[in-house]
């Protein structure tokens, strides 16, 4: 792997380019001030060359290219460990490693490979599996079930209460999700079922991601028709101003003061636990956000107000 190219900021994210075999990938570290790095540290790497599914809003979508293999997957989180530690003792209470830059995890099995070695690979300050904390963002695609079947075992093994399991959802309109996802995927029910044998007491509940703008339909009592609020858990966040957010006019008006305010209330009235998820909007600047994707913006003519505005430092 040789990296090509860095733009961050250290007090918040920093996102690396790197090159592989001739194909490009993305890989990010990132703290969530205010809370210090010694406390919690994310790595947030690619599972795939590309991806296949095209989501309306993600610029990493597209240019699919092949799996990273499990060597390839290790190599991102070896180089951010060296980088930081200078060696594989990660000093952090919380290390928290996402399967969400670029990619759908579940179509790479070497991913639970490098989950099933995680644990005796880096040493840290408390016990080697608990510091741990893998995290696997996924839109649940037909076709993947044995993935998810092994990945269940593999929860139940080695990070049983420090998994963190998150379906992208977006709508519980079918139509808009169908439009917004371009892909085939678990339908509500089969998320339900599949969610109701992964966790069990003690874990952390499984999180229904909405990335939202003006125009999302999200309905509470489709929600409460399928999802236990004992089980699952809602994540709002303002769709991020990626290049294809503005040209699918998707970015979201809703300012974050106001962002899903009314919507959180009837959430918690029905016994969810609701995450509004803004964050560091500084990181919409360096393109560390979910669903940016700096090698794809690079490639094109139209710059963004208020995204990818970092320098890209070429190694």
């Amino acid at each position: 792997m040789k990296i090509l190219a860095s733009t961050g900021r250290d007090d918040i994210a920093n996102v690396y380019i790197a090159e592989i075999n001739g194909k490009k990938i993305e890989f990010v570290e990132s703290i969530q001030p205010p809370i210090p790095r010694e406390k919690k540290w994310v790595l947030i790497i690619s599972s795939l060359f590309g991806c296949p599914v095209k989501c309306k809003f993600c610029d990493a979508g597209g240019n699919y290219q092949g799996k990273l293999s499990k060597d390839e997957l290790l190599a991102q989180i070896d180089f951010l460990v060296q980088k930081r530690f200078g060696s594989n003792f990660v000093n952090t209470e919380k290390f928290k490693i996402q399967f969400a830059r670029v990619g759908e995890p579940a179509f790479n099995e070497n991913v639970l490979d490098v989950l099933e070695e995680l644990p005796f690979r880096y040493n840290s300050p408390c016990s080697q599996s608990s510091v741990i904390m893998p995290s696997i963002s996924t839109i649940a695609p037909v076709g993947t079930e044995k993935f998810f079947e092994r990945l269940l075992e593999i929860k139940n093994r080695l990070y049983k209460n420090h998994f963190q399991l998150q379906f992208s959802i977006h709508t519980t309109d079918e139509e808009a999700r169908n439009s917004l996802i371009p892909f085939k995927k678990w339908n509500f029910e089969q998320i339900r079922q599949y969610g109701e044998r992964f966790y069990t007491d003690g874990d952390r509940k499984i999180t229904l991601n909405f990335a939202i703008s003006d125009e999302s339909a999200i309905n509470s009592d489709v929600l409460a028709r399928y999802f236990a609020p004992e089980v699952f858990l809602i994540k709002i966040t303002p769709v991020n101003p990626t290049y294809r957010a503005v040209v699918n006019n998707l970015a979201a008006a809703l300012s974050p003061e106001k962002l899903g305010q009314g919507l959180i209330k009837e959430l918690k009235n029905k016994g969810y636990d609701v995450i509004l998820s803004i964050g560091e909007l500084e990181e919409n600047n360096i393109g560390s956000n979910c669903g940016q994707y700096i090698c794809n913006f690079e490639n094109e003519k139209t710059k963004l107000e208020n995204s990818y505005t970092y320098e890209l430092n070429v190694v």
